[in-house]
């Protein structure tokens, strides 16, 4: 949810309509950032406070002392359905609104120990058992979590360690028998078995070498950009007045070069799955597993035993480490904000994660920033009169340093011609002010203006807090304390500007059933970020790139060869294989302000308006294309068939129902059946789809998983090779689809060796 929700929109829209026009007038004629602002919070009344607070508190965001049980219970459920994915997810829950130090704590750490372990996670199970220790898990529990400790130990190769606490448990029952005499038979047999696993362990004369590594690290840069901070050697940054900033190939680039490795200046997990309380919830705990259960709130890695805040229940990380990172930069602040957070969106939260993050760069560079560029009377950053200018290292402009004449920087740049991954950078991303409509401008200085009288309320000194330079809190207490409008005009440049220049974060994540021997995958959004290198990319339906991410770093590799001099481009969402012309002209004019002139919008202008194959219907007589209106004909100069379009999209309706009951077959196991439906499917989609047809491609690959799973290897490679012809054609031939699907495919090839 990037804007906030849909009732505060609802209420400032109608605010808007009810205001004076003078008044609307001044907002829409605004020609600076300040002047928005100033205008549009003057406007905010305590009732509309009220009424944001009310929307705030269906929420749940703070620790409740009888969730934990609660979801203990819950995850022993799943534990029980030997569901332990779901279970450890639950525990995650309850330990996410345990108090530090309590019982609760301890017993839910306790339990999800023993659902990793069930997962094969044994170095995170130990983890989780000194957790448990920690928080002060109850003595009379000790004997069979460390025998899981030990067990751990021993699969792990620690047999010393492993030994060790066998040995200390066995003290631990001499000196204190208190455990019933059935429990210490389980555990004394429980302990010879370990023994003998010991033993077994330490005869095998072969070891696992400890220098193996993973088949696939992640790559550097080969030579590091010395004008662009995380881009290669082989790009230069120019501008000019038409395309703005963008990006060239300074040697002829290869596929699959790197040619960017950034990581986000800033990022805020997607909480698009998080519901108020009034939203078809059940109970007010929520036991659903969403992206926040299941990545950290700081670096975007995936962990199954997350470390949740001490203040609130939301935010959840990774690690120890993670954690306290992310308080010092700026949880410390957002913590008691969550709420309002999510209620107002991922925008308005980036927003003021990007200004909290600015405190930590130089304080004088800080305040000229804030102070000097946005409070500026105008706010709008200066364009480059240059036609061209492209970034060297001899750079062309003139500005004087040490005596010396050098070149103008391009915006973004430092005085030595440096773009870099900083609060500069970010604050020259245009916002794109004068396109924005007075409404959504109107909707996004409200909301920043709640947001900071929210900060003001919880004091000015809670800005700096984490702070460690007394010179560095010195020159912020100005900006923070009598000048906190220039805050709430920094976080509106940046709401404004995300628009334009917010980056979807994705992952790949499995889908289908754990059993399944070939997983399917999907691609899913995860957070929002700011890149600001990646930002000087300009878009194109057809690009030359493709990106991926590692947690929050955006990895920008060539997808084709680039010429020498050609521009890196990249697309921004509309892909000439996912959408028609007319479509993508319209997504990019509405989100973007301008009309794309790239090779495959002006190609597709001059096309027929014959519909793409994937969407095509062919003649039942010779199998060519059919075209046409309301009746269609057939293409075929010398057949003279024809049919409603009406009659091909009922039988279109009726056989997507018939491969949907395949499927419901597939998913109960009763593979046959699955197979005999789908081979109808496929028999009657020949008759009136084209061979390239997106359904018929589904079928292929229904069919290719159904012959995998009952070990027929040869027949699933044969339709899964169908469906990849069927992609091919609909997403292209460098698609993240055709990856995918390429993917199963060797896993196909592997398993059928």
């Amino acid at each position: 949810m990037d804007l906030p929700v849909e009732e505060w929109k609802s209420y400032i829209l109608e605010k808007w309509a009810l205001l004076p026009k003078s008044v609307q007038v001044t907002i829409s004629k605004a020609e600076t950032l300040s002047d928005i602002f100033l205008h549009s919070s003057s406007l905010l009344q305590p009732e509309d406070e009220m009424f944001l607070k009310r929307l705030s508190r269906g929420y749940l965001v703070g620790k409740d002392p009888n969730a934990p049980l609660f979801y203990r219970e819950e995850g022993n459920k799943k534990f029980q359905e030997k569901d332990y994915t779901g279970a450890t997810v639950l525990y995650s829950k309850g330990v996410s609104h345990s108090r530090p130090n309590t019982e609760d704590t301890s017993l839910c750490y306790a339990n999800r120990s023993a659902a990793l372990f069930h997962l094969g996670q044994y170095e995170t199970c130990l983890e989780d058992i000194v957790r448990a220790q920690m928080h002060g898990y109850p003595e009379r529990l000790q004997p069979k979590m460390m025998l899981r400790k030990a067990e751990c130990l021993v699969l792990l190769g620690r047999l010393q360690e492993a030994s060790q606490t066998i040995s200390d448990l066995e003290s631990s029952f001499a000196a204190k028998p208190t455990l019933a005499a059935s429990q210490f038979q389980i555990l004394q047999r429980t302990l010879c078995r370990l023994k003998m696993k010991i033993q077994k362990k330490e005869n095998l004369t072969e070891t696992v070498s400890a220098a193996l590594t993973k088949a696939f690290e992640d790559m550097d840069l080969r030579e590091e950009n010395k004008q662009i901070s995380s881009a290669s050697a082989s790009v230069s940054l120019c501008t000019d007045p038409f395309k703005g900033r963008y990006l060239i190939a300074t040697k002829d680039i290869l596929p699959g070069e790197l040619l960017v490795k950034e990581d986000a200046f800033v990022s805020v997990l997607n909480p698009a799955e998080v519901l108020p309380l009034h939203l078809g919830l059940e109970s007010k705990w929520d036991t659903r597993v969403t992206n926040g259960d299941l990545y950290c709130h700081r670096c975007l890695k995936r962990s199954l035993a997350p470390v949740p805040c001490d203040g609130c229940s939301y935010a959840k990380y990774c690690s120890q480490e993670c954690m306290q990172q992310a308080w010092d930069l700026y949880h410390n602040i957002e913590c008691s904000l969550g709420a309002l957070l999510l209620t107002l969106g991922v925008f308005c939260h980036v927003a003021l994660r990007s200004t909290l993050l600015a405190r930590f760069e130089d304080a004088g560079e800080v305040t000229r920033k804030l102070c000097g560029d946005i409070s500026n009377k105008d706010t709008r950053l200066p364009e480059s009169k240059n036609l061209v200018q492209t970034l060297s290292y001899d750079l062309g402009g003139e500005s004087e340093k040490n005596g010396k004449t050098v070149e103008t920087p391009i915006p973004g740049c430092d005085i030595n011609g440096k773009y870099e991954n900083n609060y500069y950078a970010v604050c020259n991303l245009l916002p794109h002010t004068e396109n924005h409509s007075a409404e959504y401008k109107f909707l996004c200085a409200l909301s920043i203006s709640a947001l900071c009288r929210q900060l003001e309320a919880a004091s000015p000194q809670a800005l700096m807090t984490g702070l460690t330079s007394s010179k560095l809190k010195a020159a912020m207490a100005p900006v923070l304390c009598p000048e906190s409008s220039i805050w709430g005009v920094a976080m509106l440049r940046h709401m404004l500007q995300l628009q334009c220049n917010a980056q979807a974060i994705t992952a790949i994540q499995q889908t289908g059933s754990k059993e399944n021997i070939i997983t399917d995958s999907r691609q899913v959004r995860l957070a929002t970020g700011i890149f600001p290198v990646v930002s000087l990319l300009n878009h194109s339906c057809s690009p030359n790139t493709s990106m991926s991410f590692v947690s929050t770093v955006a990895t920008v590799r060539a997808s084709q060869h680039i010429g020498k001099g050609q521009e890196i481009l990249h697309c921004y969402g509309p892909h000439e294989s996912r959408m028609g012309v007319a479509e993508r002209q319209q997504k990019l004019r509405s989100q973007y302000f301008f009309d794309c002139t790239c090779p495959a919008c002006q190609h597709g202008k001059h096309r027929t308006t014959a519909e793409p194959r994937w969407e095509a219907f062919c003649c039942c007589s010779c199998r060519a294309l059919i075209q046409g209106d309301e009746v269609l004909s057939c293409g075929n100069a010398s057949c003279t068939e024809s049919v409603s379009r009406d009659h091909l999209v009922s039988r279109l309706q009726d056989l997507q129902q018939q491969v949907g009951i395949a499927r419901k077959l597939l998913r109960n196991g009763k593979l046959e059946r699955a197979i005999q439906q789908l081979l109808g499917c496929q028999h009657d989609a020949e008759s009136f789809l084209s061979a390239e047809h997106s359904v018929v491609g589904e079928i292929e690959d229904d069919l290719a998983q159904a012959y995998a799973a009952l070990g027929d290897w040869q027949k699933s490679a044969a339709h899964l090779q169908k469906s990849l012809r069927v992609v091919e054609v609909r997403h292209g031939p460098s698609s993240v689809e055709m990856g995918h699907e390429l993917f199963k495919l060797a896993q196909i090839f592997f398993n059928g060796v």
